[in-house]
């Protein structure tokens, strides 16, 4: 199958005497052969998205070679593999960063009509990537969608799709080790009975930026109702893995995440949906998280987590994604 990679550089040729892979606007003619590859993309049945990651399974002698194997046969020459791990989200070059304290003014703007509302369910498209001492690293891309009933029962729909390489055959770990299965394979469909719990992450989260810290603070367990960014990041995605937050819940979100320390504005992205997006990073030793916010709502649009040094006892390099996750409404 012909790779996206190659679809594109077909729309828009580098040409010869300019810089090779160079950021800037498309002309117009490459514009209505971009829409027209758009197009079809569009016209291809709709595929679910992904769970929760799962980072740190070891693999065994037979799954590496499995790996391995599967990095030549899919990848190709020239092109990248559908096991190899995607590339870090690239701030916009000299884009404006927005502070969050801005953004919090934002958010607050467009919560002032209190829609959309507050949703309990999710839909996310998420990529982790699997590691082991004894192979290369191998990403699991998988996209999830949770719908709750009037009657509290719910049902959870698991797919394994990557949306970089659609229709290419791509890695799953379901039932605890990794194999092959076609893009758009439905891993599981889980029906729950009626269920109910009065304890965040299940519960209605609120929509006051002082209740939802402590909301937030109990989802962490943290046990002193204060939380480190670390700590308010991981609890953030817990939340978002249960609800799909409303207006007013975004903008008491976005307050708190003004206001936590070490998250740095850092420019314009475009997530791996293809949305635009507002990036700020958190560092810790060998790792920076990326946290999206989509620009006029500060709605949670993705987090990022990537490496920062090497680790050659897992094969990874600076810069390889730990893990991934992009809500969608």
């Amino acid at each position: 199958m012909t790779d996206e990679l190659d679809l594109l550089r077909r729309a828009n040729p580098v040409p010869a005497h300019g810089p090779y892979f160079g950021d800037g606007p498309l002309d117009h003619g490459a514009e209505r052969r971009l829409e027209l590859l758009l197009g079809e993309d569009e016209r291809r049945p709709a595929r679910l998205r992904a769970p929760r990651p799962r980072l740190w399974w070891g693999l065994a002698a037979t799954a590496v070679v499995l790996a391995t194997t599967l990095t030549l046969l899919l990848g190709g020459p020239g092109t990248p593999p559908a096991v190899a791990a995607p590339r870090p989200l690239t701030v916009r070059a000299h884009s404006t960063a927005v502070p969050l304290d801005r953004m919090a003014e934002l958010a607050a703007a467009a919560a002032a009509g209190g829609s959309p509302g507050l949703r309990k369910g999710t839909h996310v498209q998420s990529w982790s990537l699997g590691m082991s001492d004894e192979g290369p690293p191998v990403t699991l891309p998988e996209e999830r969608v949770v719908r709750w009933n009037p009657d509290d029962s719910h049902t959870e729909l698991v797919v394994a799709t990557d949306p970089r390489h659609p229709g290419r055959p791509v890695l799953s770990d379901e039932g605890g080790a990794p194999r092959t299965v076609a893009d758009g394979q439905v891993l599981s469909r889980t029906t729950y009975p009626p269920s109910w719990s009065d304890a965040p992450p299940e519960a209605r989260p609120p929509h006051a930026p002082a209740a939802l810290r402590a909301y937030l603070a109990e989802t962490a367990r943290t046990g002193t109702g204060s939380l480190t960014t670390p700590e308010l990041l991981d609890a953030v995605q817990e939340l978002l893995d249960h609800w799909t937050l409303g207006a007013r819940e975004s903008a008491a979100l976005v307050r708190i995440l003004a206001d936590a320390k070490g998250l740095r504005p850092a420019g314009q992205v475009t997530d791996r949906l293809g949305r635009p997006g507002e990036a700020y990073t958190y560092d810790t030793p060998g790792a920076r998280r990326m946290l999206i916010l989509e620009p006029r709502t500060a709605a949670v649009l993705g987090l990022e987590t990537t490496f920062t040094r090497d680790d050659p006892r897992y094969g990874v390099k600076t810069g390889d994604v730990m893990e991934y996750s992009a809500w969608m409404r």
